[in-house]
């Protein structure tokens, strides 16, 4: 609900209000509002009045506008470079530790822990896929990422040594929500990643970290996504340092890194006519495959589902040691095979994963760091983005994926932004 002058607002997401209002008011579950231009009035379901205030929505009204581009989606793909400044810089004091405002885990609360379940749906998913390679790299500490919406059913070991961390950019999606009252009834800590101030996952969480993406209008998820990213590689940060795991050196070089990930994002968008000539050439392909190993794999599970989203192909994602299991059957002419290669000690491999395909007719399009010329010599084409750290390389080899998905779906003549049969906020089991 939004509080204006001599007038209030009623819609099912904050981005529709911004035009008109930044004062809102939050309603719990069983509530409801009686709404006049000049007052609003919340009840409960035992029709007692509710006294709340408001909060104000720090997103600006542009941010929820496309601004002269086509889709929503492209404009979010390119707003990644500023939401990923934006999520590591206000995180960062001027000594370049981290804080973690709004989370109070100490030395003694992560000694104590000794699991840390992540878990999520879809795109925040494959965001905890690489929060948990984050963590245990290092922090050490071990990780288990869960599916929301199978997580409860399993009845996993949860105690006060738990730590659970959700992942929703809505904050509203009803699986993650049930799993997290699941782990806090067992006694575990709640940690929370969300986009959106105030949502129901972060009021329930006892420490949360918020991204600062913007709005994401788009229902396909691609700046929340790369921001979930690096929240997770500072949670991951912040943990090596207070449990005293990463020395001084090791911390400025990862974090230097990541501050140069911003610029290095807007460095892959610069290359975005590569995405447009390679989607018009296979936006009829029906067979798709993105292969990957270590943390790729992660990354091409995620570059599989937004094809799967937008253009409505029927694609797989694999850990590229899985083909001679069973995958491989798949292969024949023109099936067109990702191949995330940016793990410099699994690059042989890779290597061999790609020349198995490419025997089978699979035309492959890698995706690697600049200056690798042995991978020219066996792929079809590769997509190169810019050399660093093999650790960080998700932030930057998604992007890639994400603009083929959006062109692909672009030249099927679909609706980009409001794919079929998806919702942004999924609020029902």
């Amino acid at each position: 609900v939004g509080k204006g002058v001599g007038e209030n607002f009623l819609a099912s997401d904050i981005p529709a209000l911004l035009k008109h209002t930044r004062d809102m008011y939050i309603i719990e579950n069983n509530e409801f509002v009686v709404l006049t231009k000049n007052e609003v009035k919340i009840y409960n379901s035992l029709l007692q009045e509710q006294n709340r205030d408001t909060f104000k929505v720090t997103w600006d009204v542009e941010s929820a506008e496309k601004e002269g581009y086509p889709h929503f989606m492209l404009k979010e793909i390119h707003e990644q470079p500023k939401g990923l400044y934006e999520t590591l810089h206000r995180r960062l004091e001027k000594d370049d530790s981290i804080t973690l405002d709004g989370i109070s885990l100490t030395k003694e609360d992560l000694e104590k822990i000794n699991k840390i379940y992540i878990v999520a749906c879809g795109t925040a998913y494959h965001a905890g896929l690489v929060g948990r390679f984050a963590i245990e790299k290092f922090a050490g500490i071990p990780v288990e990422v869960d599916i929301a919406s199978e997580f409860r059913y399993r009845d996993p070991f949860v105690d006060d040594k738990t730590l659970f961390i959700a992942v929703s950019q809505s904050g509203e999606t009803i699986d993650t929500l049930a799993a997290l009252r699941e782990a806090k009834r067992k006694g575990a800590r709640i940690l929370s990643v969300v986009n959106v101030v105030g949502s129901s996952v972060s009021r329930e969480s006892d420490d949360v970290f918020y991204t600062w993406a913007g709005p994401e209008i788009a229902v396909a998820s691609t700046k929340a996504y790369t921001t979930q990213l690096m929240s997770m590689y500072l949670i991951a940060l912040h943990m090596a340092r207070v449990k005293g795991v990463m020395s001084d050196e090791r911390y400025e070089s990862v974090l230097g890194e990541l501050k140069a990930i911003p610029e290095k994002v807007r460095e892959v968008l610069r290359d975005d006519k590569i995405f447009q000539k390679l989607a018009d050439e296979q936006f009829n392909n029906e067979s798709v495959f993105f292969m990957g190993r270590s943390v790729d794999v992660d990354v091409a599970y995620e570059g599989s589902l937004k094809l799967k989203e937008i253009s409505y192909i029927n694609s797989f994602a694999i850990p590229a040691g899985e083909l001679k299991h069973g995958t491989i059957a798949l292969m024949e002419e023109g099936t067109l095979v990702f191949a995330l290669a940016n793990q410099d000690r699994l690059f042989e491999k890779m290597i061999s994963n790609i020349k198995e395909v490419k025997a089978r007719g699979a035309y492959v399009v890698a995706v690697a760091k600049a200056g690798n010329k042995e991978i020219e010599k066996v792929a079809d084409q590769v997509v190169f983005i810019p050399d660093g750290m093999d650790e960080l390389t998700p932030l930057l080899s998604v992007v890639p994926l994400q603009l083929f998905a959006y062109y692909v779906s672009v030249a099927r003549g679909n609706d980009v932004d409001k794919p079929r049969n998806l919702a942004k906020s999924v609020t029902v089991e």
